[in-house]
């Protein structure tokens, strides 16, 4: 069996296996990138896209704005499928795994595709959807979710897609900041075993909002009726099969991906179309080592990031073939990934700490029985990966022949942005790697001066910022340089990082008021919103605690209302957890809810968290002569001291009383 990584000392390196087939091979690609980066990526730009126009200018920058490839124009659709079809028509693009096992996969042709999505693009214009128009989706992982996306990108219209799992007040939420007049959905979908029903919250969300029309695909057989409603595939079938794909400008939109910030309105992030396709093609190709011959899985859903550029569109740029699989990951038994890479020949599979960490929690026989000699590239995205998981990752899925690249980047970025490419390497536990070529970070302190190799500090991106990087919140330019521009002439991640001596980056979690929930990013102030939302809640306070699985979960502290008593008891904590998940999600969840006389709050009003995190912590909380009401502390601390290992639920603990710990945990 082929091995493409090699170990010296504490680090593995590509082998010279890897390197005969790897894309890049080379590290002074590193230096001729960032000695001329707007070349480089216009030499990129030039190799890798299908343009209809050739831009006039490769970089314009007028901070906190800038634009790629300006005055160029091309289709995001055609670059995906229409460029593909005489050379490769006949091959696989898409394989959808349905989560019921004797259900048949679905394989569709880059033909196929082609016809579905000018059909359905066909289909939206017939609706009156037009050029620079919002189209929600609201839909589980389907073909038809790739189906309407490039659809969108056909015609022009802009894709807003929710994460399906999102409750009726997000969904609501994302439609009214879009003005969407069109729904894509589903009536439902199977998630271990069970149909769970998908179109009443999309109907729910959808009232009193812009939408005249909803779409849905019928997965679960529920039946829908009225004016407002069209069945997906009957429109499909009943449309033309021909549509010309709409030219368009390179920093023209093409989606917006909300996000959750420090406030609990999410944020628009909007993302253009050439910038985003040039940064998708290369970081897909590169970092995933993308030939003719690789089936790529990304167990990531839709309705993230990751989803979009890694599930969708990097791999169908170039032309590869994409694995989609709907259900959970444990059904029937925990052996249902590894099976799916087996029958599939799955030759790149990427995910998330929380998901290895959960399966290093399950019998080692539900993968030794398992055949995962096809892989060649394992990835690791949503959050730093742990010691203990990259090993067992490194060892159990890839045979300790496999390299592992643990990806750094964000909504925002649109791509991969840190990380180590398989012909290049280093590979080491907890280490990210290095800025993808023609990109620079650099560590800085929070006057924004770098900061010595070794020291900790905010990770920010350099000028000229990469392509696939956001261009604006949507509908709102205050949010966009609040959020993102405090260090003026750098884009600041929000990120902690060190870099050490070697030159490689560690990123250490998140410097802002945002939690990454089993890979999913939350905000506190979003949760915070949803608590307090509920009729016997006064005010609330919510910080992440570390998760030996999900990498962290949040904890509430909250303050009842007059006349609900000090103590709600566990039915109320049920009652609370029950309202998260109908006004935001189960992802967002409380994993503790602890009843407290007041928080600790700044004379200014401000409630200071990081006191409670301290106590939960175990750590003596410093800064209290700042307090109005300092007498909380003492109180709060009783109360957490008293709970520990008292506490019922579904999510185990784990409180780590060592700082170092703490931070341990988070990668």
């Amino acid at each position: 069996m082929v091995k493409y990584v090699v170990k010296k000392g504490d680090k593995y390196w590509p082998s010279a296996e890897m390197k005969k087939i790897a894309w890049v091979s080379d590290e002074k690609i590193y230096a001729k990138a960032l000695k001329n980066p707007v070349k480089f990526w216009e030499g990129l730009a030039d190799e890798g896209i299908d343009w209809d126009k050739k831009w006039d200018v490769g970089y314009e920058e007028k901070l906190p704005y800038f634009k790629w490839f300006k005055g160029g124009k091309l289709n995001f659709s055609y670059n995906c499928l229409d460029r593909h079809l005489d050379e490769r028509g006949d091959k696989i693009a898409l394989t959808f795994v349905p989560e019921p096992v004797g259900e048949k996969v679905v394989k569709l042709t880059y033909k196929e595709l082609h016809e579905k999505v000018c059909k359905f693009a066909n289909v939206l214009q017939g609706l009156g959807v037009k050029k620079g128009d919002v189209v929600s989706i609201y839909l589980p992982m389907v073909p038809e979710a790739v189906i309407a996306m490039l659809a969108c990108t056909r015609i022009g219209a802009i894709h807003s897609v929710v994460f399906s799992a999102f409750a009726v007040d997000a969904l609501k939420k994302r439609i009214e900041d879009g003005k969407a007049k069109v729904l894509i959905t589903a009536d439902g979908y199977y998630r271990r075993g069970k149909k769970v029903v998908l179109i009443d919250k999309a109907i729910e969300g959808s009232k009193g909002t812009t939408i005249k029309k909803i779409l849905v695909v019928n997965r679960i057989g529920k039946k829908v009726s009225g004016r407002k409603f069209l069945d997906f595939n009957k429109e499909l079938e009943k449309a033309d099969a021909e549509c010309k794909a709409v030219s368009m400008k390179s920093e023209d939109p093409m989606f917006i991906l909300y996000t959750s910030g420090t406030t609990g309105k999410p944020k628009g992030v909007i993302h253009d179309t050439g910038g985003y396709a040039v940064q998708a093609y290369w970081t897909a190709k590169w970092d995933f080592n993308l030939h003719d011959d690789d089936v790529m899985w990304c167990t990531a859903d839709v309705g993230w990031i990751t989803g979009h550029t890694y599930v969708f569109y990097g791999p169908l740029l170039n032309g590869s073939s994409t694995l989609i699989y709907e259900g959970s990951p444990d059904f029937p038994d925990t052996s249902r990934w590894w099976k799916i890479i087996e029958k599939n020949k799955v030759t790149a599979f990427y995910t998330a700490p929380t998901a290895i960490r959960m399966f290093m929690r399950n019998p080692e026989k539900m993968i030794k029985g398992c055949d995962l000699s096809s892989l060649r590239v394992l990835g690791s995205v949503g959050e730093p990966i742990d010691n203990d998981a990259w090993n067992w990752y490194f060892e159990k899925v890839g045979g300790g022949r496999c390299p592992i690249i643990d990806t750094w980047w964000q909504t925002e970025t649109g791509g991969t942005l840190i990380t180590a490419l398989p012909g290049i390497g280093p590979f080491i536990p907890t280490v990210a790697g290095k800025s993808f070529p023609g990109v620079d970070h650099i560590i800085v302190d929070h006057k924004g001066k770098e900061k010595k190799k070794g020291e900790l500090g905010f990770l920010v991106q350099k000028s000229p910022f990469a392509p696939g990087m956001l261009h604006g919140v949507y509908k709102n330019h205050k949010k966009y340089v609040e959020t993102y521009w405090r260090f003026k002439k750098y884009y600041d991640t929000s990120d902690g990082a060190i870099l050490n001596k070697e030159g490689f980056i560690r990123i250490t979690g998140r410097t802002d008021d945002v939690m990454k929930v089993a890979g999913h990013r939350l905000a506190t102030a979003e949760l915070e919103d949803s608590i307090n939302g509920h009729k016997k809640v006064n005010e609330c306070a919510v910080v992440p605690i570390p998760h030996e699985v999900k990498g962290q979960v949040p904890v509430a502290f909250v303050v009842l209302s007059s006349g609900s008593g000090n103590d709600g008891g566990e039915a109320l904590k049920k009652d609370i957890i029950m309202h998260v998940d109908k006004t935001l999600g189960p992802t967002a969840r409380p994993a503790m809810i602890y009843y407290v006389k007041d928080l600790p709050k700044t004379r200014s009003g401000k409630i200071m968290r990081r006191i409670l995190k301290s106590l939960l912590a175990k750590e003596e909380p410093k800064g209290l002569m700042t307090l109005v009401n300092p007498s909380s502390v003492e109180e709060i601390k009783g109360i957490v001291e008293s709970s520990v290992g008292k506490e019922k639920g579904n999510v185990k603990k784990k409180v780590v009383k060592d700082k170092k710990k703490v931070v341990e945990s988070k990668k």
